[in-house]
Order: C-alpha cells, then sequence, then structure tokens
C-alpha cells in the first residue's frame, strides 16, 4: 500500500477509535468532526507510533482535512 493511503487509513481507523465511528472520508474536515486539542493529541501520538516519526501537534493541527494530514504525514516521514 502507498505510504498516502496507508497515512489516510490510519488516521480513519484512529478517528473510529477516538471519536466513534463515522463516516471519515479523505476530504472530511478535522472541524466537523469537532476535533478538540486532546483529539489531536491521541491521533498525533498514535500517528507517531505507526510511522515512527515525530509529528509537531501544532502545525499538524493547522491541516484542515483527513487528506491535508496525510500528505503532511508523507512529508515527514520521506522528509
Amino acid at each position: 500500500m502507498e505510504l498516502r493511503e496507508e497515512a489516510i487509513e490510519m488516521i480513519k481507523e484512529r478517528l473510529t477509535v477516538i471519536l466513534g465511528a463515522g463516516e471519515y472520508k479523505e476530504e472530511t474536515t478535522f472541524e466537523e468532526l469537532k476535533m478538540k486539542s486532546v483529539n489531536y493529541s491521541q491521533l498525533t501520538t498514535a500517528l507517531e507510533d505507526e510511522f515512527d516519526v515525530e509529528i509537531p501537534f501544532m502545525d499538524f493541527k493547522r491541516k484542515v482535512t483527513i487528506a491535508a494530514a496525510a500528505d503532511y504525514i508523507v512529508e515527514l516521514v520521506e522528509g
């Protein structure tokens, strides 16, 4: 699986754990999901563990959609 697709799937899986079942698409915005700081923290921690990369919290929090967050993870992993 391509890294970007893997990141998108991982984000969707973690959102299901953190926020409960829902319809999470690439274009879904974190604002729509009413994400709180604690939710971002849980999500970034899980993604850091999965992809073995440090994710700057405030930079990640500025990503608007699931797709943008996945693209950011790819940038960090591929350096």
